[in-house]
């Protein structure tokens, strides 16, 4: 049994920022990777930050240079700082865990485990 609590979502204009947190309590993994994916109306569910114990980190280009995925293990919580937040940002945000793992998987189906989401909506 592995709960994940997403927070920090809002309303923001484009061009600021925002700092997602995820905290991670029950039964969880010690070598696990953990992720952040966006979902918007009519889109496929998307991986935006992708980080492994390990050090490995993924994001797609769409947010490269602009998102950054970290953790905090002591207090096992994830983060995702999000900066020059664009329109095309605007989604539901989750945070997913896969269990075990010793390599990096990117793909919805690799995790098992989810949080409710966090709304974040960009304007112009």
């Amino acid at each position: 049994q592995v709960q994940l609590v997403e927070s920090g979502g809002g309303s923001v204009q484009a061009g600021g920022s925002l700092r997602l947190s995820c905290a991670a309590s029950g039964h969880t993994y010690r070598n696990y990777c953990m992720a952040w994916f966006r979902q918007s109306p009519g889109k496929e569910r998307e991986g935006v930050a992708h980080i492994c114990p390990w050090g490995d980190t993924r994001y797609p280009d769409s947010v490269k240079g602009r998102f950054t995925i970290s953790k905090d293990n002591a207090k096992n919580t994830l983060f995702l700082q999000m900066n020059t937040l664009k329109p095309e940002d605007t989604a539901m945000y989750y945070c997913a865990a896969t269990g075990p793992k010793w390599t990096m998987v990117v793909g919805v189906g690799d995790y098992p485990y989810w949080g409710q989401g966090t709304q974040v909506t960009v304007s112009s």
